[in-house]
């Protein structure tokens, strides 16, 4: 890849190397036209000194000149500046020999555009002088008459010149081309040494191009896409891991009432003089463990039509303290016959909500359950409802043991349980507040555990009012 763009970018240079000679070329072509057009409109070209010399200089008519920022001086044939109008560089009315010449040979380098003509009826130079605009002083002259030796010579000069001039030129241009070349290669390599790792697996990997053009954007994205994609696959895992657990739970809970219905159904069939007492225990326990299995596959099939995305809620407009004050209602002599305190705080105004009230009793009952279940009596337990920013708060709180720290994060996975012993004291399957957090998910809400420093704990239920 590096090989290909390099090279490609080195052509393109080599075309660019051609058009800079051709526009070179083209550029003095278009100054020496421009020359030619711009020395009609100077004003030094206008007025020239042939014409307004005059034999006799005290004749000449300087007046055009000076209007124009001019000057006009005539130096006698003793070098003593005999006239002077407007503009005077000399500065001197006499001159020697010596100064003259030196004037007239350094007049092109000074800053000023000297046409001197001499007279001789008068014999008299006449010199008008104008400020210089710009100029530019590059000629090239040819002439027949020259000598060999020195056409040779002057030749071989501007050939070490042109030649000099395009190696530069070609050297600059290969060497940009080089560095154009790797600003775009080394970020591209980088890119693809990072979607190589990816691809092989290296789910980790970050492109650092240290740059702030159309490749930092390039960067971010591919940057962005590996944390997406490593995200997914972590989650990938997690769930793996949580489905395997879950196989596993379902497995162990589902073994102990199913080992239990098999070890007293064969102890039935098998055992003979049972006294209609011992057969009694033996049908209690084998209907109490095969109501376990039943209530465990119920709502393992509930967890899972939730999860299905034909589930859908039948959502109606709800007084939603009228329908909590009739839940709490419906706990009150479940809590008094296990020895409970109860405590409630209802908003007495109406405040509307859209609730499929049979989905929505579950949250409750399952959150009384889970209190009845792993507290002990005399614990007290209180719902209250209020209003928050158009959300219906609805705290289900209680004084009793609490939620262990290690639970806190998973408390709402299928299978968590307070009491991780998974007894038959509690009972509880562990599906209770999955179902529960998806009720109130699916209603636009949410179900939370709080955290505090209090005795128990309290679940928080969100919904949102109309």
């Amino acid at each position: 890849m590096k090989r290909k763009l390099s090279n490609q970018f080195l052509r393109n240079f080599w075309v660019i190397f051609i058009l800079t000679i051709l526009d070179t070329v083209l550029a003095f072509v278009l100054l020496s036209f421009a020359s030619r057009w711009i020395a009609g409109s100077l004003a030094k070209n206008q007025y020239p000194a042939k014409a307004i010399v005059k034999e006799d200089y005290r004749q000449i008519d300087a007046s055009p000149v000076v209007q124009n920022g001019g000057g006009v001086q005539v130096v006698n044939k003793e070098y003593r500046v005999v006239y002077s109008k407007g503009l005077d560089t000399i500065g001197k009315n006499q001159l020697t020999a010596e100064e003259f010449t030196r004037f007239l040979t350094e007049s092109q380098s000074k800053p000023y555009h000297y046409d001197i003509l001499y007279q001789p009826e008068g014999e008299f130079w006449l010199i008008v002088t104008f400020p210089t605009s710009i100029r530019i002083d590059f000629s090239l002259i040819y002439n027949t008459e020259a000598t060999a030796g020195d056409f040779k010579r002057a030749s071989w000069a501007i050939g070490i010149v042109v030649l000099t001039y395009l190696l530069i030129l070609a050297l600059f241009a290969f060497i940009y081309s080089r560095i154009t070349a790797a600003s775009i290669t080394v970020p591209l390599r980088k890119l693809c040494d990072g979607t190589r790792l990816l691809r092989e697996g290296d789910y980790s990997v970050r492109v650092d191009l240290r740059l702030k053009n159309e490749f930092a954007e390039l960067q971010n994205t591919f940057n962005d896409m590996a944390a997406r994609i490593e995200h997914e696959i972590s989650l990938r895992k997690k769930s793996e891991e949580d489905r395997r657990r879950l196989i596993l739970d379902i497995s162990h809970d589902l073994k102990n009432p199913m080992s239990s219905i098999q070890g007293y159904g064969e102890l039935l069939i098998k055992k003979k003089g049972l006294t209609e007492q011992e057969r009694d225990e033996y049908l209690k326990v084998i209907l109490n463990n095969s109501k376990k299995a039943n209530r465990l596959l119920t709502e393992l099939f509930e967890l899972s039509q939730m999860d299905s995305p034909k589930f859908s809620l039948k959502p109606v407009k709800t007084d939603i303290c009228e329908y909590i004050r009739q839940i709490c209602g419906e706990l009150v002599p479940q809590l008094e016959r296990e020895g409970f305190r109860y405590e409630f705080d209802i908003l007495e105004e109406s405040v509307f909500v859209l609730l499929d009230t049979d989905r929505f009793s579950r949250i409750l009952q399952n959150l009384a359950n889970n209190a009845m279940r792993y507290n002990p009596p005399g614990t007290q337990i209180s719902v209250s409802l209020t209003v928050e920013n158009n959300q219906v708060v609805i705290d289900f709180s209680d004084d009793g043991i609490g939620i262990p720290d290690h639970l806190v994060d998973n408390i709402f996975k299928p299978f968590v349980r307070v009491d991780d012993s998974r007894n038959s004291k509690t009972g509880g399957s562990g599906l209770g507040l999955s179902i529960a957090k998806k009720i109130a998910e699916a209603h636009g809400g949410d179900l939370t555990l709080c955290l505090n420093e209090q005795k128990g704990s309290t679940f928080r239920i969100t919904i949102p009012s109309i």
